[in-house]
C-alpha cells in the first residue's frame, strides 16, 4: 500500500485510531482525524496529533470531512454502517480498519485469536508460550496494543500474537494469520451486528485469507466454533475438555496433544493456576497454538504453570473480613458471566449491569438460583436485568461503588463478591479496565488501602467490548 501523498481520514480516536494516524503521517500521508467526542474528552490526544501536522475534527463526523479522501481507516468502536462511511464506499473510497492497515505492512508470523470469551487470557498466554521458546513475541491487537505499532518492530522471525474482535474482522481485506483460533462463539454484540448470524459471519472472516499451509484451531466443545472448519482452507486442529480430538484435549488429569506423530502428554491439569473450567479451554487452545508453532512441550508446560490471571479477568483482588472479592470486569456478555459463576461453588454476591448489548439475561436465572445469594444491579441495563432475572434477591444499587459497599455490608465470611457485569462499561466508565479499577479501588478502601489508579484509566481501542 502506497501512502506517500495520499489523503487519509482516520475515524475514531481510541488507541488504534491515534496509532493509525501517527503511522500514516510518518509515511507521508496527509492525515485528518474525526471523532464524535468533544475536545475536552480528547484533550490528551489532540496536542500529539496537532504536533504531527494532523488535522482534528471533534464533536461530529462532518459529511464534508469524508469527501475527497483516498482512504478511510476506522477504529473498531465505529459502526461500519454509519451514513458517512456508507456514502464514502458508494464514492469508491476504500474503508478499512487498523488491523487491515497493519496487515499491509506486517512481517513475521501472525497468530490471530478471536472468540466471544477468553481472547485476552489466551492471547497473553500464547505470547508467554512463544517467549518461553526464546522467540520474539509481540502481543497486542484488541488486547490494548494496536497491531499497527508492531510494523516497525516485527522482523521476519517475529511472532505477532493478536487478539482480534468481530468489530476488527468486519474491516479486513488481506489480513492473513498463519494460525487462526476461534475459542467459542456465543451471542454478543447483537446491538452492533443485528443478529447472531451476522456476528458469527464476522468472526468467521478470520479464516478468509488462509491457505493450505496455515492452521486453524477450533473449540470442539462449542458447536458454532467447531462448524467453522468448513470455512477455512487451513489444516484444522481442535481442542476439547470433553473428548479426544486431533489437537489438544484432557485425558484423565493430563493435557495431551495429538498430532501426526501420535500423542504427547504436555502437563497435569492441576498445574493450571487459573480458576474455572473455561480457563482449561483457554489453556488447551494455547497449547495447540504452541505445538503448531513448534514450541517444545516442556517449554509450554513451564509457561502455563507460571501464568496467572490477566487483570480484570476473574482476578482475585483481596479478602476483607473473610469475604473474597473478584474482579471480572471483562465479563462483558452473558456467557462470560455464566463462566464466572461456574468458577465458584456458591455463596456469591453478584454485581451485574452496565450498557446493554441486546442480551437475554433470563439464561442466568438457573445459575443465579443455585449459586448466588444476592444480585446488585448497576448502570443503564439495571431495569432490564431486574425484569428478566429470577432466582435471588435483587438490590438496585445504581453505581458500582454503592454495589460493592452494599455487598460488603451483607456478605459473611466465606462469601464471594463478584463483579461479572454481563454488559459493556460505556454507560458509566471509559472502558472495562476503568470499571475494574474502580472496583479494585473500592475494595481497597474497604481493606484500608489507598489506591488511585481508576481515575487515570482511558478507553481502549475506541470501544471494543
Amino acid at each position: 500500500m502506497e501512502l506517500n501523498g495520499k489523503r487519509v481520514l482516520v475515524v475514531g480516536l481510541g488507541k488504534s485510531g491515534v496509532a493509525s494516524a501517527l503511522f500514516l503521517s510518518k509515511r507521508g500521508a496527509t492525515v485528518a482525524v474525526s471523532d464524535a467526542k468533544s475536545q475536552e474528552q480528547l484533550r490528551d490526544e489532540i496536542p500529539l496529533l496537532l504536533d504531527h501536522g494532523i488535522s482534528v475534527e471533534t464533536g461530529q463526523h462532518g459529511e464534508r470531512t469524508f469527501r475527497d479522501q483516498d482512504l478511510i481507516v476506522v477504529s473498531p468502536g465505529v459502526p461500519v454502517d454509519v451514513p458517512q462511511l456508507v456514502h464514502a464506499r458508494e464514492r469508491g473510497i476504500p474503508v478499512i480498519g487498523e488491523v487491515e492497515l497493519a496487515a499491509q505492512f506486517l512481517k513475521g508470523h501472525v497468530i490471530a485469536i478471536t472468540g466471544s470469551n477468553g481472547k485476552t487470557t489466551t492471547t497473553t498466554l500464547v505470547g508467554a508460550i512463544i517467549s518461553a521458546a526464546g522467540r520474539n513475541a509481540l502481543v497486542g491487537g484488541n488486547i490494548g496494543t494496536p497491531a499497527i505499532t508492531f510494523v516497525d518492530r516485527a522482523g521476519d522471525e517475529a511472532w505477532v500474537v493478536l487478539e482480534v474482535s468481530s468489530f476488527q474482522l468486519e474491516t479486513i481485506e488481506t489480513f492473513h494469520p498463519q494460525i487462526a483460533v476461534v475459542l467459542n462463539v456465543t451471542p454478543d454484540h447483537l446491538d452492533r451486528h443485528g443478529s447472531f448470524d451476522n456476528y458469527l459471519s464476522a468472526k468467521g472472516r478470520i479464516f478468509e485469507n488462509q491457505t493450505g499451509k496455515d492452521f486453524a484451531v477450533l473449540n470442539a466443545d462449542n458447536e458454532p466454533a467447531d462448524a467453522m472448519a468448513s470455512q477455512t482452507k487451513a489444516a484444522v486442529h481442535r481442542f476439547s475438555r470433553t473428548k479426544e480430538v486431533n489437537g489438544a484435549f484432557v485425558r484423565g488429569d493430563k493435557i495431551v496433544w495429538r498430532g501426526a506423530d501420535g500423542d504427547h502428554e504436555i502437563m497435569p491439569v492441576g498445574e493450571i493456576s487459573l480458576k474455572g473450567a473455561h480457563n482449561v479451554e483457554n489453556v488447551l487452545a494455547a497449547v495447540a497454538v504452541g505445538m503448531l508453532a513448534g514450541v517444545e512441550p516442556k517449554q509450554i508446560r513451564r509457561a502455563v504453570a507460571s501464568f496467572h490471571a490477566v487483570e480484570h479477568r476473574l482476578e482475585y483482588v483481596d479478602t476483607v473480613r473473610g469475604v473474597e472479592y473478584y474482579n471480572d470486569s471483562k465479563a462483558t456478555n452473558v456467557d462470560a458471566t455464566i463462566k464466572a459463576l461456574e468458577s465458584f461453588p456458591g455463596r456469591i454476591h453478584l454485581i451485574l449491569g452496565g450498557k446493554d448489548k441486546g442480551s437475554d439475561y433470563t439464561v442466568l436465572s438457573d445459575l443465579v438460583k443455585q449459586r448466588v445469594k444476592r444480585v446488585y444491579t448497576i448502570g443503564a441495563a439495571a431495569a432490564k436485568i431486574e425484569s428478566q432475572l429470577r432466582g435471588a434477591e435483587i438490590v438496585s444499587a445504581g453505581t458500582l461503588e454503592t454495589a460493592v459497599k452494599r455487598a460488603s455490608e451483607t456478605a459473611e465470611a466465606g462469601d464471594v463478591v463478584l463483579l461479572a457485569p454481563a454488559c459493556a462499561s460505556f454507560d458509566q466508565f471509559n472502558s472495562y479496565e476503568h470499571r475494574g479499577s474502580v472496583f479494585k479501588d473500592v475494595v481497597g478502601q474497604l481493606a484500608g488501602k489507598k489506591q488511585e489508579r481508576a481515575t487515570a484509566e482511558r478507553a481502549v481501542l475506541g470501544g471494543t467490548e
